[in-house]
């Protein structure tokens, strides 16, 4: 048998890389899928049109604007899963009722929480452009954060280190915590 038939008679992960914005999610999230050989998925796109622009005004979402957006981002994980394509979704999945949400659709949903101190999400956020969350949502959004536990399935990464290590921890995580679920 090939490795390309090996490969995909295994389940296929579905990550959700959770953080607050200026994190990482994307950049970690598609080299972490790259390195799962699965498709990576920015959630920020599937935000209905009524929610980018509420945020990019500078206003914080409320829960009853988020429900809709984490219903979809869970569909998508069940669709994949369901698929077995596996998939790596950023999503900022701030509180544990937010991750339940969503693991009520995709019920094996790992999740890779980017956690980091707010010198070092201010210094990222500075440098970044052309994103439609301003940096002046930081603190509201580090307010409402409920940093992973470990029993909800996955694992806190601290985000200040160099990126490649990152990946390689994530990836190894990951991949121990799949393995211990199955």
């Amino acid at each position: 048998m090939s490795p390309a038939v090996v490969a995909r008679s295994k389940v296929a992960p579905l990550v959700v890389v959770m953080g607050v914005s200026g994190s990482g999610k994307t950049t970690i999230g598609t080299l972490v899928a790259r390195e799962l050989g699965v498709e990576f998925m920015d959630g920020d796109s599937l935000h209905p049109l009524e929610n980018v622009q509420k945020m990019a005004s500078g206003t914080p979402l409320t829960d009853a604007d988020r429900w809709p957006w984490l219903d979809i981002v869970g569909q998508r994980l069940h669709t994949y899963g369901e698929e077995n394509q596996g998939l790596v979704i950023a999503c900022s999945a701030l509180k544990r009722v937010y991750r339940e949400r969503i693991r009520s659709q995709a019920p094996g949903a790992l999740f890779l929480h980017l956690d980091g101190s707010l010198a070092v999400l201010t210094n990222r956020l500075e440098g970044r452009s052309g994103h439609f969350m301003p940096a002046s949502l930081l603190q509201s959004q580090l307010e409402t954060l409920e940093p992973l536990e470990v029993e909800e399935g996955g694992y806190r990464l601290d985000i200040d280190q160099p990126v490649e290590d990152m990946v390689t921890e994530a990836v190894s995580k990951l991949r121990a915590i799949a393995q211990v679920q199955s």
